[in-house]
């Protein structure tokens, strides 16, 4: 859709979260002219990159009073994209000049820390940090009078709660807290201990013990190599293995793959569905996270159905309220900085009446249309509802036109793809050994246009 000839406006606007998707969004919308206040619950920006050696008691507990830890970050976690595909358009994933880089990662995959600090970096860049409200808690979203929206919040050590009116909100909570569960016969009576990968940090409590792992993808693959060093036995579970595959490469000698766990028994016994058994210590679950706004309340228009959000417009914006309420960062096995970076850009220059959205009716039908024609003709489950793997780009290159950008740039496209194939061939190498130099090359021909 072409942009708008309609004079640009000035909302006054609320972003739930300082992560990335927080930090681009508030950029990207005061750029546009918007006035933006942040609200962070933690003291610092970067939201699940603020790594913490703290764990939940019970991170399977469905209390709501539990308390939270706000990071699955371990500590052995690299990223499993290139730095340079990770990057804002503008501000390139580098160290800074006038940092140490003593003090930095400059591996191509570096870790979780590198990350953090590049967040930081952009925030003290575009003095994001004076929008932000730390250590403050949003309590409840809820619509308010002419098309308006209420946040009530409180701030840390004040007895008393506040609420506050804004033209609009857009929701930047990430979800990578609330664990979602395989589903597993026996499991109540099973004796050994049941945890999510959202509380794992270090291998060496698994040591000598038996662990299986369900799941297949990066944090499933990462973690039983990383407690393979440690424990006795680690057997990975998931849908995609057939029969049992002792995993040879880099010395392993312990690690098997499997099948989906059929059951498990009171003896402490795991049978998966190719009819291998084992005794087990530990069964973690590798098997991702649930979207999460406990705090919105919209009266049913927006809900959250098995992983679903909806209904929701390009994975954006809510059609009963639109343009006043939107999500940032839904859709998934993506380059999340570049979707979110691409996400704000749309939501800014729609919320300034530079870009127009189709009519509510239209939106609906387009919805109705992708549900019946895509997910269900297909029988894509509905936790698959936001996944987008190699569609992005179209995603992307669509995001980039309705304001008027030239899209994702092909180097990025190629690396991204390239990066995950060696993952899928070479898992164990992929983070330190590559053979695209010609694409690192191009992508800082391009940074040095935008910094200079």
């Amino acid at each position: 859709m072409a942009p708008s000839s309609s004079p640009i406006s000035s909302r006054h606007v609320a972003v739930i979260g300082a992560g990335a998707a927080g930090l681009v969004a508030a950029r990207e919308l005061r750029r546009e002219g918007h006035s933006v206040v942040v609200f962070e619950r933690q003291e610092h920006v970067g939201g699940t990159w603020n790594y913490t050696d703290h764990v939940e008691l019970d991170p399977l507990s469905v209390d709501p009073t539990r308390q939270i830890v706000y990071s699955s970050v371990y500590r052995s976690l690299r990223t499993n994209l290139p730095r340079e595909c990770m990057g804002f358009v503008d501000f390139p994933f580098m160290t800074r000049p006038g940092v140490s880089a003593a003090s930095r990662d400059p591996r191509r995959y570096p870790s979780h820390g590198e990350v953090l600090a590049y967040l930081q970096d952009f925030a003290k860049e575009f003095a994001i940090s004076e929008m932000i409200r730390f250590e403050t808690v949003v309590e409840r979203v809820s619509p308010a009078e002419e098309t308006k929206w209420r946040i009530e919040f409180t701030k840390k050590d004040d007895k008393v709660g506040r609420d506050e009116i804004y033209d609009a909100v857009v929701v930047c909570n990430g979800h990578y807290i609330e664990p979602r569960l395989a589903d597993i016969p026996g499991i109540s009576s099973w004796p050994g201990k049941e945890m999510h990968s959202h509380n794992y940090r270090i291998p060496e409590p698994f040591k000598e013990q038996v662990v299986v792992i369900i799941g297949s993808s990066s944090s499933a693959v990462d973690i039983s190599r990383d407690i393979a060093g440690v424990a006795k036995e680690v057997h990975v579970a998931s849908w995609s293995n057939a029969s049992d595959t002792l995993i040879k490469q880099n010395g392993y000698t312990n690690l098997w793959m499997h099948s989906m766990i059929e059951r498990v028994h009171e003896d402490g016994s795991v049978v998966f569905q190719n009819g291998k058994t084992t005794l087990a210590d530990v069964i973690m679950h590798c098997t991702g996270f649930k979207y999460h706004f406990p705090f919105l309340e919209t009266n049913g228009s927006v809900t959250v159905d098995d992983n679903r959000v909806g209904p929701l417009y390009k994975h954006v914006f809510a059609p009963a309220f639109a343009p006043s309420l939107s999500f940032i960062g839904l859709a998934w096995k993506v380059l999340p900085f570049h979707l979110f970076e691409l996400q704000s850009k749309w939501i800014a220059g729609v919320l300034s009446g530079r870009v127009r959205l189709p009519s509510k009716e239209d939106m609906m039908v387009e919805l109705i249309k992708n549900i019946n024609d895509t997910l269900e003709a297909q029988g894509i489950p509905k936790r698959y509802s936001h996944y987008l793997g190699i569609s992005q780009f179209e995603y992307f290159d669509w995001l980039a036109s309705q304001y008027g950008s030239s899209g994702t740039e092909k180097w990025r496209k190629e690396m991204c793809l390239t990066g995950f194939m060696r993952a899928m061939e070479h898992p164990e190498t992929y983070r330190d050994e590559w053979e695209d130099h010609h694409l690192v090359s191009q992508a800082y021909q391009d940074f040095s246009l935008y910094t200079h």
